[in-house]
C-alpha cells in the first residue's frame, strides 16, 4: 500500500488522478452484482484523454455534491467521537508502486487497518438509507475496491444529515468480489493501454 499525502482536490490530488481508473468510479468498470459494466468503454476512453492530454476531465458538480463535501468534516468528528478514535485524512491510496489503479478514502485507521467512507446525502435519500440499513448497492464497487487497494478487511460506511441518526455499516470484504475487480481492473489497464498506443500510432 502506497500512500500520496496531500491534500484531496487540491492540485497534486487532482494531477495523480489523471489516467489512473479511481475507486469511486469502480462501477464503471465492474456493477455491484459483479458484471463487467457496459460504462466500462467510456470511462476507458475518458482515462486516454486524460493521459494523451495531460488534464484532468472537469466533472459536474451540483449543489447537493458541493453540500457534501463540505458536511464530510462533520461526519467525520461525529464518527471519531462516537467510537472514540482518530480518523486519519490522507490523500490517495495505491496497492504498490505500479500505481496501476487508486482510492481516496474519507479516512482510515492504518493501525486497526479499517476504512471509512462519509456520505452526506439529501435528507429522502439518509431516509432511504436508514430504512435499508446496508450498504447502499452503488457504493460496493467503491467500497471493495477500496478495501482491494489497501488489504483492509472492514470499511466502515457513515451516512450523515444533521438532526437524524446517523447510518453506520461495517462492510466486511468480499474476496469473491474482490478478485472479480481486480480481474476486471487489469483488463481495462490492459485495454487502455494499448487504446493509447493506437492513438499515439495513429498521430
Amino acid at each position: 500500500m502506497i500512500i500520496l499525502d496531500c491534500e484531496q482536490l487540491d492540485t497534486e490530488w487532482f494531477d495523480a488522478h489523471i489516467g489512473t481508473p479511481s475507486a469511486s468510479n469502480f462501477s464503471k468498470i465492474l456493477t455491484p452484482t459483479g458484471k463487467p459494466s457496459a460504462s466500462a468503454k467510456d470511462y476507458m476512453y475518458q482515462l486516454a484523454g486524460e493521459i494523451l492530454t495531460g488534464k484532468k476531465t472537469e466533472t459536474y458538480q451540483n449543489a447537493a455534491m458541493q453540500r457534501g463535501i463540505e458536511m464530510e468534516h462533520k461526519a467525520r468528528t461525529l464518527y471519531e467521537l462516537m467510537f472514540d478514535v482518530e480518523v486519519q485524512q490522507v490523500g490517495l491510496i495505491y496497492p504498490d508502486e505500479q500505481k496501476k489503479y487508486c482510492c481516496s478514502p474519507d479516512g482510515v485507521r492504518i493501525d486497526d487497518e479499517i476504512g471509512q467512507e462519509f456520505k452526506c446525502p439529501l435528507i429522502h435519500t439518509h431516509i432511504s438509507y436508514l430504512i435499508a440499513n446496508k450498504l447502499p448497492t452503488i457504493y460496493i464497487p467503491q467500497v471493495q475496491g477500496s478495501m482491494l487497494i489497501t488489504g483492509f478487511k472492514r470499511w466502515d460506511f457513515m451516512s450523515y444529515y444533521p438532526g437524524l441518526k446517523p447510518l453506520i455499516v461495517k462492510v466486511e470484504r468480499h474476496d469473491g468480489y474482490c478478485d472479480l475487480l481486480a480481474k476486471e481492473l487489469d483488463k481495462f489497464i490492459a485495454e487502455l493501454i494499448i487504446t493509447i498506443r493506437r492513438l499515439k500510432e495513429a498521430g
